[in-house]
């Protein structure tokens, strides 16, 4: 136990929060420690009351402790929100004529220098990931360690965020008494989770639906090539039922989950169900038809914007692997259907496996972040040395580059 640290996740969502503490076995991870609570305070993924998302998290954490019967100090956490913007963009370094090869560093300096971009005032750098490498004019090299050239290139993928969000959320976490290790945006990590190899090889573009965001992911050549969020989710769909049936939220949401259905066609016209909406006396028969039409109409605007997005970053024709969703949305019944429809892609509906332990509530594609969360900590709590902490080296990089700037404009 002392030699493997505990993983610990935190998944901090718009409609719910799950702290999982876990274990690493030879088949998959042993969940030791399950805390999953409503979540208050957020909204489209990003903090509108720090008081309400802190005691949030801090009930789920708790829950996790206790349920793990551990403490913990500091957590993977997940990141969202419209405000997520991403870039790529190419470094590169001459390799000193050691006769060594490339190292570690020589691979971190390309990546710093490929960081070396205007980031927009009040942005930060939350990933940087190499797409691929050149050496000496080869390209398609996956990983150059070791090889002997003379000019190393890199291809990388750098997301950014908000730097007040970010700021936002840490706070939250830290009052809940958690110190966050490393942020992963949202469809990152349930990515580790739900893609297999070869759909990451092939090409393949994986769509999160959550409460209050949808992310996407696209990975070609088994990386990632192009990520964003987009402000939409199922929360849509709850506030298009509450007014076309004139329900509270929190009926309208019970009735979705209950009786919903993304594919008109696919149910009986005759099955009906009892609701009393506002102003009424007595309760009124729904047809589950009627129901389906008015999630429907709001699943395919999602796929519109989906296809949209994905059409800008120009790689449509590059995903024969198709679309694989996951998220708490995509457990809606005849969603894979719409998805199929509208993206004209093969699609599937994926979430979490190879689970032990407290692992009974995490079935869904709804855990899909909070899994891939211990995915990201194990590869980070394995990682060679240099890799550690990129984040943290690209923030002060940014800053020397600031006080050289004003040493120059000073006399």
């Amino acid at each position: 136990m002392e030699d493997t640290p505990l993983l610990v996740g935190i998944d901090v969502g718009t409609t719910k929060v799950c702290t999982l503490i876990a274990d690493v076995e030879e088949q998959g991870f042993r969940i030791l420690g399950v805390g999953i609570e409503p979540s208050q305070g957020m909204r489209k993924g990003v903090v509108v009351d720090v008081e309400q998302a802190s005691r949030s998290i801090a009930a789920s954490v708790d829950k996790a402790q206790r349920s793990a019967g551990y403490e913990i100090g500091a957590a993977f956490v997940s990141l969202a929100g419209a405000h997520v913007s991403s870039v790529n963009s190419r470094g590169v370094v001459g390799i000193g004529g050691g006769g060594h090869g490339i190292e570690q560093d020589d691979i971190d300096r390309a990546l710093d220098n490929a960081q070396a971009i205007a980031i927009p005032h009040g942005r930060e750098v939350l990933h940087v990931i190499p797409r691929g490498f050149i050496v000496d004019g080869q390209e398609g090299i996956r990983q150059p360690l070791g090889m002997h050239g003379f000019r190393l290139e890199v291809e990388a993928h750098i997301i950014t965020a908000a730097t007040a969000s970010v700021q936002n959320l840490t706070k939250c976490v830290e009052a809940a008494g958690v110190a966050v290790e490393a942020y992963v945006l949202n469809p990152l990590a349930s990515a580790e989770v739900v893609l297999t190899d070869t759909e990451k090889e092939m090409g393949v573009v994986v769509v999160d639906i959550g409460g209050g965001t949808t992310d996407i992911a696209i990975y070609i050549d088994g990386n990632v090539w192009h990520t964003s969020v987009l402000a939409v989710g199922g929360n849509h769909l709850t506030s298009d039922i509450a007014h076309g049936l004139r329900l509270p939220a929190d009926v309208a949401e019970k009735i979705k989950i209950e009786y919903g259905s993304a594919y008109a066609q696919d149910v009986n016209l005759g099955e009906t169900f009892t609701v009393r909406p506002f102003g009424e006396d007595q309760p009124l028969q729904v047809s589950r038809h009627d129901l389906a039409l008015i999630i429907e109409a709001r699943v395919e605007e999602i796929f519109s914007l989906i296809l949209q997005a994905i059409k800008r970053t120009g790689y449509d024709g590059l995903l024969p692997a198709g679309l694989v969703l996951t998220g708490g949305t995509a457990q809606l019944p005849g969603i894979r259907k719409v998805a199929s429809s509208v993206l004209n892609l093969p699609s599937r509906v994926a979430a979490p496996q190879n689970l032990f332990g407290l692992a009974d509530k995490l079935v869904g594609p709804a855990y899909s972040t909070s899994v891939g969360l211990l995915h990201w900590a194990q590869r980070e709590s394995f990682a060679p040395p240099g890799r550690k902490g990129r984040k943290k080296a690209a923030r002060t990089i940014d800053l020397s580059r600031g006080v050289d700037f004003l040493k120059r404009l000073l006399p």
